[in-house]
């Protein structure tokens, strides 16, 4: 006895079968594929910002007043504030950068940034025991911003300064870091 076919095939509509595994299957394939496209793209765009920002040219550092020579004393350090050159709306409170200014001499001054070399917690000047600490680690610097103690790996930064027309200024809008080694000599004085 021949089978006979449940669904009879009518010529005039020949169907083709319907597989659902085979269309999930695909669903699925084009679901992973969009979703690696997606990740994909989340990956390489700040990638390409960054080869990008490198291949543009930075705006140079600004010269910034900190204030009359005569307002430092010899012998003492003190905080200072100034506004970021290069800053937005957006920025806030954060476009107020200090500063450490400790007079050295008539004519000679370092001027450190506030941050910790290790994580950049900001630090605070002790007048009593002549020292830089952190509050975050525990670390210490020198009155001349050398490494005392603790886990920072190098001294603190220094800014660039020049005194002109009888104000003291620093090299601002990029902050002192490895990634500008002018800023790293013990005596940031510029000529």
């Amino acid at each position: 006895m021949a089978s006979e076919d449940p669904h009879p095939s009518n010529d005039s509509h020949d169907f083709p079968k319907f597989d659902y595994r085979s269309s999930r299957r695909d669903f699925l394939l084009k679901l992973g594929i969009g979703l690696d496209v997606i990740a994909g793209a989340m990956i390489s765009i700040p990638i390409i910002g960054f080869v990008i920002s490198a291949i543009i040219k930075r705006a140079e550092p600004t010269w910034i007043s900190l204030g009359p020579v005569d307002q430092f004393k010899v012998g003492t350090t003190r905080m200072v504030a100034y506004d970021n050159p290069y800053r937005i709306p957006a920025d806030g409170q954060t476009a107020h950068i200090s500063c450490w200014v400790k007079r050295i001499s008539e004519q000679d001054f370092n001027v450190f940034a506030v941050n910790c070399t290790h994580l950049g917690c900001p630090v605070r000047w002790f007048e009593q025991s002549k020292l830089f600490l952190c509050p975050c680690h525990g670390g210490a610097y020198y009155e001349d911003g050398s490494r005392a103690a603790g886990p920072p790996p190098r001294d603190l930064y220094q800014y660039e300064y020049k005194i002109e027309k009888g104000d003291l200024a620093i090299k601002a809008g990029v902050l002192p870091t490895l990634a500008d080694p002018g800023t790293l000599t013990q005596s940031g004085r510029t000529t």
